[in-house]
């Protein structure tokens, strides 16, 4: 298998298809489902009071090189210019081995809020006096999960000062093994409440999964050749751009967005909780109290480009829309993946490739370049252009740097009665 396919985006959509699935080993009915997407019928059994359809457009970025291993990326976005930008910076990175990624493993944190307790350092001592049983009690919620490794792993417990008074919050550190978690942690946190309460002789109110993922992290990094991104100027201007996301959130902000285009596309294409994912790289980037990008960018003693990203990324292979949607299952097996560990290492992979194809433009070309003229094509649909047309106006347009609808409009008309007049 290769991802590096020549002209891929030059083919027709059914060809993309086609292509992808002869280097990923789909069969003819994965194929069938992508084409047909998600029938209302399925849709009405995973949601409440379905009345229609939102798609979002799904491509595929091609030239990862993931571990050593070729990789095609199911993205699911509807923001032109970042499966096309995915794809440059993957290609880039070949020349320096590609993306290497580490993870922490698939661990998960539930909280138990407890209130109303006079001494509340005695409570948590108390608490953890009973660890065992507790871990006991919530592994015997679902031995499924214990019997293929997972399950509680540890107890912690915190005391936190409020303007409402001391909280006593137990914290049940899980491993979810392929699942993402929520589930699971959350009913085992249910059933340790009655027993938290009577522990500490206080109230227990939230009992929750938290989407600060602090302890399932993903890792990744790679070597970008200065001759392969345009020089050295452009590495200088890559770590200068980098390193204001440091110090600036009004910078980190559009960083991380930047990451997010990439990881947001893989885990809706897998069927994943985006907005677990999101809200978890957000308060990670605040962690110690100030937000800050997700990556890092250092020059090497050979002058080329090392990035690297480390994140949560809350991802499962079992359970929830993965197992039930059957794009999100070809998506899954196009990728190769064995396991919830390996989707999270390619995804964190393709937030870092993201956000240097993002920071390379910006400290070359410019980042509206490449952007506006892929905006261009929806602004030429817009306008009513079909066929050969849309690709014609929007280049025009771009060549321009003038894209908007009454433009697109005067175009079609000079290129019709030009027409006219050939005839």
């Amino acid at each position: 298998m290769t991802s590096r396919i020549s002209g891929f985006y030059r083919l027709a959509p059914s060809e993309r298809l086609l292509a992808a699935a002869e280097q990923a080993s789909i069969g003819k009915e994965e194929i069938d489902q992508v084409e047909r997407g998600l029938s209302l019928d399925q849709a009405d059994k995973m949601v409440e009071n379905v009345v229609g359809m939102f798609q979002v457009p799904l491509g595929v970025a091609t030239n990862f090189v993931i571990d050593g291993r070729e990789v095609l990326i199911p993205m699911a976005t509807e923001e032109p210019s970042v499966i096309a930008a995915a794809s440059n910076g993957a290609r880039m990175a070949r020349e320096g081995g590609g993306f290497v990624t580490t993870s922490t493993g698939p661990v998960m944190r539930a909280q138990i809020q407890a209130t109303g307790i006079v001494d509340p350092y005695s409570a948590r001592q108390a608490i953890l006096h009973h660890k065992d049983d507790l871990m006991k009690m919530a592994n015997d919620k679902d031995p499924m999960l214990v019997r293929f490794g997972g399950g509680v792993k540890d107890i912690e417990v915190q005391v936190i000062d409020s303007r409402l008074g001391p909280m006593v919050v137990t914290h049940l550190i899980v491993d979810c093994r392929d699942a993402m978690g929520a589930n699971a942690v959350n009913t085992m946190a249910e059933a340790l409440a009655p027993r938290i309460e009577q522990i500490t002789g206080g109230r227990v109110y939230l009992r929750i999964i938290s989407n600060l993922a602090d302890l399932r992290l993903a890792r990744a990094r790679a070597v970008f050749k200065a001759e392969e991104i345009g020089g050295h100027e452009v590495v200088d201007g890559i770590l200068l751009a980098a390193e204001l996301a440091q110090v600036d959130p009004y910078r980190a902000a559009t960083h991380n967005k930047g990451i997010m285009n990439g990881v947001t596309a893989v885990v809706l294409a897998t069927g994943n909780d985006t907005r677990a994912v999101e809200a978890g790289a957000h308060s990670y980037a605040a962690i110690d109290g100030r937000y800050k990008s997700l990556t890092r960018y250092e020059k090497n003693r050979d002058g080329d480009l090392v990035g690297s990203i480390e994140m949560p990324v809350a991802v499962g292979l079992v359970g929830g829309a993965t197992r039930v949607h059957p794009v999100a299952k070809t998506a899954v097996k196009i990728l190769g993946v064995k396991s919830a560990d390996d989707l999270s290492r390619i995804i964190a992979a393709v937030g870092l490739c993201q956000n240097f194809a993002a920071l390379r433009a910006l400290a070359s070309e410019g980042i509206q370049r490449g952007h506006m003229s892929l905006h261009a094509k929806n602004v030429a649909v817009q306008a009513g252009a079909k066929c050969d047309m849309i690709e014609i106006v929007a280049a025009r347009m771009a060549a321009e740097r003038r894209i908007s609808v009454d433009r697109a409009v005067e175009l079609m008309a000079e290129l019709n009665d030009k027409a006219k007049g050939n005839t």
